[in-house]
């Protein structure tokens, strides 16, 4: 390989990077060998549980993330597989926000675009939207820390350009996608990880924006598709039209919430209600269980549903929504939430292109694009982490 990249006036590398996974069900962690040119290769993959409680308060909700966290950071650090060079982490909602926003001016006359200007109008819009997370979500004292500013598209008297600077128009819109998180969310997360891997730099990202990149890339055929991210407490859909992200919603309903609502449709306890739904998912619930559990299932399947409707509704705002839909999910709920996507009943083929087609991000789907190390388990949360880190890896 090395012979071929001087040939070709490139060079390799490889370096040993720690990807953390925090989801609202569980936390991963992999230690990754990214590579240029190659593909990463998954040398460790664990992942561990968070506590799943009654009713969910964040300040306790947190403290369990942070918990189930340490746990991975010192398993990974006990492994004495090598010392990450650099450390990532992926966060899932809820433990951050994020918005597609636009900006736009217009003038009489001609005018030079530089990147100064630009670089003024996107902080004018990081301080904007910072200051409506505030005021909506946490009190106004408290800190937040900017993620992700990401440039999707640049537009030029109404042509799109991958050089707009230095450029004289009359008028520009630049489209950017910003994602923040609390202060004490990452500071909380931070600490958990400086136990095990001291004074390292973490690098905070957001899973909407890596599975966008990632999903873009590898089904490049697809300019315009759904992509819906459905954890433990909150399931969070992406529209994206002509390959850019176009907009996000969330509502906070996931897998977690058939838990609880099996609990308390069966007066059980939550490790119970996760049988009975692990039974009646396999098909193996008999009896007068079977049929209570399937009036249960019913009731929390319509509410899912509802909500799902809801989002896709304001989602549209009148735009007809792609029928094709990627899905990332833990493989067990795959085929139960799949189902219910493919076969709700409501207005389709006036808000959609045509019927549903749901395409799972899973392992098999992104095969070839990541390799592993011995029979290690193919968590396709971390796949997908990590073949967008290595993208950027130079």
């Amino acid at each position: 390989m090395g012979i071929l990249s001087k040939f070709l006036g490139g060079s390799s590398r490889e370096e040993l990077a720690l990807v953390f996974d925090i989801g609202s069900s569980s936390v991963g962690g992999a230690l990754v060998e990214l590579r240029t040119p190659g593909v990463p290769e998954i040398i460790l993959s664990i992942r561990e549980p968070i506590t799943l409680e009654e009713s969910i308060d964040f300040d306790r909700f947190l403290t369990l993330t942070a918990k189930s966290l340490e746990i991975v950071s010192n398993k990974i650090s006990q492994s004495g597989l090598g010392a990450p060079r650099k450390i990532f982490c992926i966060l899932s909602s809820p433990w951050y926000v994020s918005q597609t926003r636009i900006i736009n001016l217009e003038k009489d006359t001609s005018f030079l675009f530089t990147e100064k200007l630009a670089n003024s109008l996107i902080q004018k819009e990081i301080s904007l939207f910072e200051e409506e997370y505030l005021a909506k979500y946490v009190h106004p004292k408290d800190k937040v820390r900017t993620l992700e500013i990401k440039t999707i598209r640049t537009t030029l008297n109404g042509y799109e350009t991958v050089t707009p600077f230095n450029q004289k128009t009359k008028e520009f819109q630049i489209t950017i996608f910003i994602s923040i998180s609390p202060e004490q969310v990452l500071e909380r997360l931070e600490e958990s990880i400086d136990k095990h891997f001291h004074s390292r730099t973490v690098k905070f990202s957001s899973f909407v924006m890596t599975s966008f990149v990632v999903t873009r890339d590898v089904f490049a055929k697809d300019e315009n598709f759904l992509l819906i991210d459905l954890g433990g407490e909150v399931t969070d859909i992406s529209m994206i039209k002509k390959s850019t992200l176009h907009e996000s919603i969330s509502f906070p309903m996931g897998t977690n919430y058939m838990i609880r609502g099996i609990a308390g449709g069966l007066r059980s306890n939550l490790e119970e209600a996760k049988s009975f739904l692990s039974l009646y998912k396999d098909g193996h619930a008999v009896g007068s269980v079977a049929k209570t559990l399937e009036s249960v299932l019913d009731k929390l399947k319509k509410e899912w549903l509802e909500k799902f409707q809801e989002s896709l509704a304001n989602l549209s705002n009148d735009i007809s929504l792609p029928s094709k839909i990627f899905l990332a999910i833990d493989k067990e709920f795959y085929d139960f939430f799949g189902d219910i996507i493919k076969t709700e009943q409501f207005n389709q083929y006036t808000l959609t292109e045509s019927k549903f087609e749901v395409i799972f991000l899973g392992a098999e789907a992104l095969h070839g694009l990541a390799s592993f190390r011995g029979n290690i388990s193919r968590d396709q949360f971390l796949i997908i982490e990590a073949i967008y880190i290595n993208r950027f890896f130079h």
